[in-house]
């Protein structure tokens, strides 16, 4: 499941549907989650298992590698990763070892689904999403106002995601935020994650990790 050494994830890559809606995660909002969003939240609870229900190409897992010991991938489509293929929000869809923590980029249409599955699978679940996504009267009535997360954490400065690929140097006016839910504790005060993270969160190694590009014809045609 997990790729040999520091290989780039983008080695392989296939075009999926557009409606897979498919951002690759810059990895340092990642290792943003880890190291400010989690300890925040989690006095007193270790993730030592984590798994990522919608991981792509596996931008996201590989950056939990680097901390959390035992971590799970899987996806609705086949990116050439090797990675389980599975649909999260088919009834069946498990893991087959239970895990502390669900933590993936979903989606945005079908995240509420992702969320309320993934309380009933993980007492953790980390869900990274545009700040948007905490608006809506249908997500209030069928999320929020009974289950509203543990943490709201936006980012202070904005992450780029560029749809079919990681690009370090992209930039964007689309504010982002991780939602967190940690199973039978109140929610907190929303929690601003620090500016300077793109910077001291990016790695020398990031960009031969994830950001080597292989042909891909339909994604060119597309843009």
């Amino acid at each position: 499941m997990r790729a040999a050494g520091h290989t780039a994830v983008m080695a392989s890559r296939r075009e999926p549907p557009d409606s897979l809606e498919f951002f690759p995660t810059p990895p340092w909002a990642t290792r943003a989650l880890m190291r400010h969003v989690l300890p925040a939240c989690l006095s007193g609870f270790h993730v030592a298992s984590v798994w990522d229900p919608a991981c792509g190409e596996g931008h996201m897992v590989e950056v939990l590698r680097e901390e959390i010991a035992f971590v799970q991938a899987s996806d609705i489509f086949d990116y050439g990763r090797g990675y389980p293929v599975a649909d999260f929000l088919d009834v069946g869809t498990a893991t087959s070892t239970p895990v502390d923590m669900i933590a993936t980029n979903p989606p945005f249409r079908p995240a509420a689904a992702f969320a309320t599955k993934a309380m009933t699978l993980a007492p953790v679940v980390a869900l990274l999403l545009r700040t948007a996504w905490i608006e809506g009267v249908e997500r209030y009535e069928t999320l929020f106002r009974d289950r509203p997360p543990t943490l709201f954490a936006p980012f202070v400065e904005r992450v780029p995601m560029t749809k079919g690929r990681w690009d370090p140097k992209a930039s964007t006016a689309t504010s982002y935020a991780w939602f967190v839910w940690v199973r039978d504790r109140h929610p907190l005060a929303p929690f601003w994650i620090p500016p300077g993270c793109r910077q001291a969160l990016t790695h020398t190694s990031d960009a031969v990790r994830f950001g080597a590009r292989a042909p891909a014809p339909l994604l060119s045609a597309a843009e």
